[in-house]
């Protein structure tokens, strides 16, 4: 029987693992392209012959997502696979007409096809959307978890800009081993987190190789914890799922690709933010939760924040950064940096749209609902360069740090800065503690 033609619709991330857990090494598909699209200056690279497999020996040629219809045309493919994240039902059904259109199939590989089996107990904690409190909610379950003495290994959802061979398995147990792998700003607010409190995370390309890494890591491995991105269904068969839900978005949860699935295959979902959301956001999500997973366990929780000096805030012209993709493809108009200048009494949110530059003025021509925040964009040196200059010329007095990382460290802000912490706070019953508690018995862990 003759290959079927396959391009995988992607962005450095869900492409490459279903390639790795579905195609490669199948006989029965030929994938001749991936196309990139949502992470900037990926395009025009290869999935390298090294990763692709045998059947690959020239590697598979990664092309710009604007030109899907002619890349189907041209080699003829019959099959396009949709994979990435966080995107409306009405992006996902419009990319299916233009594959439909073009005559080829519209597909979405699921769970039963894409995960990995662990042989330690898993913990996947995801979202419904970027910037939901992920990466706060995996740290908690890991500080409940090391606290009862076990060893917690995280493995965060990819994302591989760079060498792709070099970034095949990654393992960060120190501040330093950011450097050694060449982070973009992006990876730095997901694994620093991790590693200052003291436990390993890995990440990278090939996360069945990486799961195999992480279950004899040097340090010890009793549960394997998945930090998930944005809203993706996890890449390894979970034992206890934890979905969080952002009630600043309320009705996202079932109107976002794959948001909904994780909505529907969470144990526990945790309704975050809620000291800063409204009762009717909050009221919609739990509505939400009620149609289509009446019977997770839903933990209320609160988002408080606190920063190093209040008073670079209270009274002045602040220019707020935040994270850059809970910005950008996350599309929210609030951030904890933005809580802080609230919170702490900033007399003006300054706009840095006036004195972008570089990259960053590309960001707001593509994502022109941002506003009046600076995202931190720092995919490559010369973004990192762009927001310095951006941080550096906007007239303000002062410059609030909202991502999970201190920028300080990477770029030379020449303003008064304060930086903003966020931890979940869980309120009431039921709690994470009781969650895990009853896995930690399930799975006999001690």
């Amino acid at each position: 029987m003759a290959k079927r033609n396959v391009i995988i619709i992607g962005a450095a991330g869900r492409d490459f693992h279903n390639f790795n857990t579905f195609f490669r090494g199948n006989e029965a598909y030929n994938v001749v392209a991936f196309t990139a699209a949502q992470i900037p200056d990926i395009d025009g690279r290869k999935y390298p012959k090294e990763l692709a497999g045998d059947l690959y020996p020239e590697g598979i040629p990664i092309f710009v997502e604007d030109d899907l219809e002619k890349l189907i045309k041209e080699h003829n493919a019959e099959d396009c696979v949709f994979a990435y994240s966080d995107v409306p039902y009405n992006r996902v059904m419009n990319m299916s007409a233009r594959v439909n259109a073009a005559g080829a199939n519209f597909m979405l590989l699921g769970p039963g096809e894409t995960m990995v089996k662990s042989t330690k107990p898993v913990v996947a904690v995801v979202a419904t959307r970027t910037g939901c409190g992920k990466s706060q909610t995996s740290r908690k379950v890991i500080e409940y978890l090391m606290g009862k003495g076990l060893k917690v290994v995280a493995i965060r959802h990819p994302m591989p800009y760079g060498d792709l061979n070099a970034q095949k398995v990654q393992r960060f147990a120190d501040v330093s081993d950011l450097e050694k792998h060449k982070c973009t700003v992006e990876e730095m607010e997901e694994y620093e987190p991790h590693v200052v409190r003291g436990n390993v995370i890995y990440a990278g390309v090939d996360y069945e190789a990486i799961v195999r890494e992480a279950e004899k890591d040097p340090d010890g491995c009793d549960v394997i914890l998945w930090d998930g991105g944005n809203n993706d269904f996890p890449f390894y068969k979970s034992d206890l799922t934890i979905t969080v839900a952002d009630p600043h978005r309320p009705g996202h949860e079932l109107s976002y690709y794959p948001g909904e699935v994780n909505m529907r295959i969470a144990d526990a979902i945790v309704i975050n933010k809620m000291d800063s959301a409204s009762p009717e956001g909050i009221q919609t999500v739990r509505e939400s939760i009620a149609k289509v997973n009446p019977n997770a366990d839903v933990i209320d929780g609160a988002s408080p924040i606190k920063v190093d000096d209040p008073s670079i805030i209270k009274g002045k012209r602040v220019l707020v950064v935040e994270d850059g993709p809970t910005l950008t493809h996350g599309e929210m108009k609030i951030g904890a940096g933005t809580v802080a200048a609230q919170k702490f009494g900033c007399a003006e949110l300054v706009d840095p749209r006036p004195f972008a530059v570089g990259k960053l003025a590309e960001t707001f021509k593509i994502y022109p609902n941002i506003g009046t925040l600076l995202p931190a964009m720092g995919y490559s040196a010369q973004q990192l360069k762009d927001l310095e200059t951006t941080i550096n010329t906007t007239d303000c007095d002062s410059v609030i740090i909202g991502t999970p990382i201190d920028l300080n460290r990477i770029i030379d802000i020449k303003k008064p800065n304060t930086r903003v912490y966020y931890d979940l706070q869980e309120i009431g019953l039921p709690n994470l503690d009781g969650i895990l508690t009853d896995f930690i018995k399930k799975f006999n862990l001690k």
